[in-house]
């Protein structure tokens, strides 16, 4: 599966700073010291219903993450995944009366659309659950010959007992998780498990949906966690810097998928930190496929609303931060953009020096981007009003916008 088209990161004086990022397993922030490659793992969409603003604020965290990186002189080794078969899928796809395969294709394709437009970093792996599956087959295996996993009428659980570190990623106690399990695609509920929290790793196949040759699981189709684990562990391997993904992942997701691969490897942790982005609301609720209260970037960009904007719109919030879309906060964006053009487009202004330490020190303090956008407001403010004589300034400017904050001036 391949990836978007990467828009050119321009080089800045100087170097930027290492990251200090909050990590919801420790509940604190710590420094990210990643050595010359950077890696980080960023869980993709189930392509049934994209690019909401939801996954738009969930990716542009992890897209600045990079540029951080980016800047410091290192290179990024960033994977994503496509969760291109499961359930909500193949329940959308019975609903319209698509074809599941038809129905992923064309809603990763609107998704890579998005993220070119939006000016996001493209990973170096992108990669489908469904082309991942000779690569899960054998750690499924691994695990059951190892007692970390067990057979359950054909399907296949792992047994989350197995790991001394279940329960480090999210920090919950068993009856949070439980709620939790049923609540995001789990089955605590079914009898026979060993642990309610359990979660499958395949699935064997039901009559009317997919299923592919798992050797000696039988017929089926893997489980959502083991899919990004596989991934993980074939580009980046343990240890990685970052696994992100929006707040609903910690748990199940993450934990469980910690979980698996400290159980395949012997090592621990998975990833040095996990980073989780707020949930978007709209109308009060949840932005969610679910609910159905959806804003998507898609309909704002056949309205003509410039993708600039809806990327100044994301970054007016800290990422970690839950908030809510309003036409309010689009158009406060649309009048930024306008009055940041503005500024750059002088033939020279106030020096710029400054405003590039203030941009770099706010994102690397847990990539606090209302405050790098509040830098560049100032410097706006007085160059539309006062001006000045440095004939780089406008430039260096539209280049630290650029590069740091992936807006196009």
């Amino acid at each position: 599966m391949h990836a978007w088209p990467a828009s050119e990161v321009p080089a800045l004086p100087g170097k930027g700073r290492d990251l200090r990022i909050h990590d919801t397993a420790t509940g604190g922030r710590i420094t990210l010291d990643p050595g010359p490659v950077a890696r980080i793992y960023v869980c993709g969409i189930t392509p049934y219903d994209a690019t909401h603003m939801g996954h738009a604020a969930t990716y542009n965290a992890f897209d600045l993450v990079q540029r951080v990186w980016l800047d410091t002189k290192r290179q990024v080794h960033y994977v994503q995944n496509v969760t291109d078969v499961d359930d909500p899928l193949l329940e959308r796809a019975v609903r319209d009366g698509q074809d599941w395969t038809e129905l992923a294709e064309r809603e990763t394709a609107l998704f890579r659309e998005d993220m070119t437009a939006l000016r996001m970093l493209p990973p170096q792996h992108y990669i489908g659950a469904v082309e991942a599956i000779p690569g899960i087959v054998p750690l499924v295996e691994r695990l059951r010959d190892a007692g970390a996993a067990y057979e359950l009428d054909g399907d296949v659980y792992f047994s989350v007992d197995c790991d001394p570190h279940f329960g480090e990623v999210s920090g919950l106690d068993a009856d949070a998780m439980r709620l939790l399990s049923a609540e995001r695609g789990g089955d605590p509920d079914r009898p026979g498990k060993k642990n309610p929290l359990d979660p499958i790793l395949w699935m064997a196949a039901r009559e009317g949906e997919p299923s592919w040759d798992g050797g000696s699981l039988g017929r089926g189709r893997p489980g959502w966690h083991i899919e990004c684990v596989a991934i993980a562990l074939d580009h980046l391997g343990m240890g990685f810097d970052i696994q992100g993904g929006g707040s609903d992942l910690a748990f199940p997701h993450h934990e469980m998928g910690a979980s698996h691969a400290q159980a395949l490897t012997g090592e621990h942790p998975f990833a040095r930190a996990y980073v989780h982005a707020g949930m978007v609301a709209l109308n009060g609720q949840k932005m969610s496929k679910s609910k159905g209260n959806l804003v998507f970037v898609s309909a704002l960009r056949r309205d003509d609303v410039d993708p600039a904007a809806i990327r100044l719109a994301l970054l007016s919030h800290h990422y970690r931060s839950d908030w809510e879309w309003t036409d309010q906060v689009l158009a406060d964006a649309v009048a930024r953009l306008a009055t940041w053009r503005a500024a750059v487009s002088r033939p020279d202004g106030l020096s710029a020096d400054a405003l590039v330490e203030e941009v770099r020190e706010a994102l690397a303090d847990d990539l606090d981007a209302p405050a790098a956008l509040a830098a560049v407001d100032r410097w706006a403010a007085r160059q539309n009003s006062d001006g000045g004589t440095d004939e780089g300034a406008p430039g260096l400017v539209s280049r630290t916008v650029d590069a740091l904050l992936g807006v196009a001036l």
